[in-house]
């Protein structure tokens, strides 16, 4: 049972870049993790890529269109897929990874719509999720606020790589946090 009243003492950031966003049809194609503390100082850090049915990555990849907009990316999985690291491989090393850094403490999942990677955490690597709070902090949750009610905007790029995103998404929350305390002043 998950103490509700325990404070999390670090975040575990997660990307994953999928062939989609179905978790029945699609596939995890890449993963990168960053474990910060909440002053985003990293503490560990972790990237794969899955290895998967080359001509199943391939199908997915052509029925989606953010895929057909970074044919760099696409044609970079599809070379790595062959080297890249089998599923359950992947959530073992997740697994001890979490239990290394967050010892007895759920980990808390942040990210850019991290609702998403969690659905796609439960269906592909459901041990990793028994690891995790059940509380999420989402950057984009901050996104659609700042941007409602105070107009500010963040600029990033559009990458589609995992430890990119991952980057990008802390420099978001920073971004709005740093707004915050210029209001202050």
């Amino acid at each position: 049972m998950i103490d509700k009243n325990a404070v999390p003492t670090k975040l575990l950031w997660v990307d994953l870049e999928m062939t989609g966003l179905d978790p029945e049809k699609d596939v995890i194609i890449e993963i990168a993790a960053e474990i910060t503390d909440f002053k985003f100082k990293t503490l560990a850090s972790y990237e794969a890529i899955v290895k998967q049915d080359k001509q199943t990555v391939v199908e997915r990849m052509q029925k989606n269109i953010w895929w057909k907009d970074f044919p760099e990316n696409r044609d970079e999985f599809v070379k790595k897929m062959d080297s890249g690291k089998p599923p359950a491989q992947v959530e073992k090393e997740l697994i001890e990874l979490v239990e290394q850094q967050f010892g007895s403490e759920p980990a808390v999942l942040a990210g850019n719509s991290i609702h998403n990677d969690r659905l796609f955490i439960k269906s592909w690597w459901p041990q990793l999720d028994l690891k995790l709070h059940y509380r999420m902090l989402d950057v984009s949750a901050w996104k659609v606020f700042m941007q409602g009610a105070y107009g500010v905007k963040f600029e990033k790029k559009e990458v589609h790589r995992a430890f990119d995103d991952i980057q990008a998404s802390i420099a978001e929350l920073q971004h709005y946090l740093e707004w915050f305390k210029g209001q202050e002043d």
